[in-house]
């Protein structure tokens, strides 16, 4: 599936209900590197991942959120870092993290996929780290994606006027 960017913003949705199908590696690899491809100061690319598949895994990884049902839906999770060693400036980094969060969701829409940033499971970063085997020293936890293919298209979402944002045009 191609969509234009601007569709593919106005169409992505969280998706929090999946079907059982599996999530294709190549998918998953094609998520990432459109992640990697986000703007970053001094281009330093603070990212990186881990991609979780086996079921064991994200089976530990629900018990570190109240959002569980959506993890076990799920058939694939990303978690994305930082890199402590590769930041230079930590509000520019956490904001490239978030266009990596970011273009990996306009990803997912395009490939035909759905996913959530879940964020409410860095409330127990210690224990996702602990389970993915990752040195909180070098790396710091900002969300996990739940990946899979949605179980229907029926989210519905809607945005204020333009005029409430715009403080002025000068």
């Amino acid at each position: 599936m191609s969509l234009s960017v601007l569709d593919a913003i106005y169409q992505r949705r969280s998706i929090r209900e999946f079907t059982e199908e599996e999530v294709a590696m190549k998918d998953l690899t094609e998520i990432i590197k459109a992640g990697i491809w986000a703007p970053s100061g001094l281009n330093n690319q603070p990212w990186r991942f881990v991609i979780i598949v086996d079921e064991t895994k994200r089976k530990e990884i629900s018990t570190t959120t109240h959002y569980s049902h959506i993890v076990l839906g799920a058939r694939a999770l990303i978690a994305v870092y930082l890199d402590k060693d590769a930041m230079y400036d930590d509000v520019k980094d956490h904001q490239a993290a978030g266009a990596c969060l970011e273009n990996m969701l306009l990803a997912t829409e395009a490939l035909g996929l759905g996913a959530v940033w879940l964020g409410q499971i860095l409330k127990k970063k210690e224990q996702v780290n602990a389970i993915l085997d990752i040195d909180a020293a070098g790396y710091d936890l900002m969300a996990v994606l739940a990946i899979g293919h949605p179980a229907h298209h029926n989210q519905q979402s809607t945005r204020k006027d333009l005029d409430e944002f715009v403080l002025k045009t000068l």
